[in-house]
Parts: structure tokens; sequence; C-alpha cells
């Protein structure tokens, strides 16, 4: 059978619900479900889904996990195959899943450190410059900050909260000062923190930010 466009929305639709479930569980609350993630974040495929739908039958279920569409292996991965920026890891043998980075729960992911690009980008709200201008970029309630390698997509992530403040980090002099880097699964650079001194306003062609 061919998709209509109103079964492609709505295959869409049950890919986002279930992507923002895995991100909750899998990043934040695994106990929601009753599951427990290992010291570097992977639980069994198997385990997850039976871990949903025992969840999902029980008495007093949310409404947002009572209405959610059937979760199987194939729809995790095609929810892997379709993330736009590929929140989820298979382990090598497909049995396990992880969320790629943005942990508030203990989680040793196992990123090897390696040498960052001359420069980063990250995406906020303007509302934390002032907090920033003063104690530069901390993880706040995750593990590490949060770097892009591009513009694009560093602006897609501070518009999550508004008009989007978009700095550059100076990431290859921050390593050479001692301060160490990794990158995850999904090419997201990590950092436990960008002390004041690196980071900076991106100015376009537009001119400098105001």
């Amino acid at each position: 059978m061919v998709p209509t466009p109103n079964s492609d929305t709505h295959i869409a639709a049950d890919h986002t619900a279930i992507s923002r479930l895995l991100s909750k569980v899998l990043r934040h609350e695994p106990e929601m479900i009753g599951i427990q993630l290992d010291s570097q974040g992977w639980v069994s495929v198997d385990g997850l889904i039976r871990a949903i739908e025992r969840t999902v039958r029980t008495a007093g279920a949310s409404k947002r996990l009572r209405t959610l569409p059937t979760v199987t292996r194939d729809v995790i991965l095609a929810v892997i195959a379709t993330s736009d920026k590929k929140r989820f890891s298979l382990s090598p043998d497909g049995k396990r899943i992880r969320a790629a980075q943005g942990h508030s729960v203990e989680v040793d992911l196992g990123y090897a450190e390696m040498g960052p690009p001359a420069i980063l980008y990250h995406g906020t709200a303007w509302s934390n410059w002032a907090n920033i201008s003063k104690e530069g970029l901390t993880p706040r309630t995750r593990h590490a900050v949060h770097l892009s390698t591009d513009v694009d997509t560093a602006t897609r992530v501070g518009a999550r909260h508004g008009p989007p403040l978009i700095l550059i980090v100076a990431a290859a002099q921050m390593y050479a000062d001692g301060y160490t880097f990794s990158r995850s699964d999904n090419g997201v650079w990590l950092t436990r923190v960008v002390p004041v001194a690196y980071p900076s306003k991106w100015t376009d062609e537009r001119g400098p930010s105001s």
C-alpha cells in the first residue's frame, strides 16, 4: 500500500510521540517505565519495549502513555533512522539502545577525548546572555555543554526558547588551555564547561548582534 499524505503525517506524529518518550526515559527518567540504564546509558531494546507495554497497561497511566502508538522493534528502528538530530544510538549488535547525549541521570557515555575544530557554536535564548557573560556556559542539569559545528544547528537549538542567541566558542584555544572535549555518536561536541573567556556573540552579514 502506498502511503497517502495523511498516513505519512500520522506516522510522523506517532514517531514524534515515541521519540519524546524515549528521550524522557533514556535521558532523564528511566524509572518512569521501570527500567534501569547501565553505567553507559544502555538498555535492552526488548526490555525497553516490554517496560513501555507494561507501563501503558498500568492502572492510572497518563493519557500521554495510554494514547501512545504501539511500540515495536521496527518502530523504534524507524524512530532512530528518522530522528533529525540522531538522538539515539544502537549498540553494534543491535540489541541495546541509548540516548546519544543530553542525560541528566548519572551515566558515563565513554566517548573518547579528542581535539575539537577551531570554533564551535552554541545556541541559547537571549535571556541567558546576562548570566553567560558573567559565568560562561555551564551544563545546568545535564552532564555537559552541547556545541555544534554549524550555525544552522545552533540556531535551531536556540530558537526553542524564542529569538536565538548564537555564540562562537573558541574551542581549539580551550583545548590548548587544557579543557577536554569529546564528540557524541550524532556529532554533537561535549565539554564540561565553557569559561567566560571563550564564548562570544556571533555576527553575520547583517551586522553585529545587539
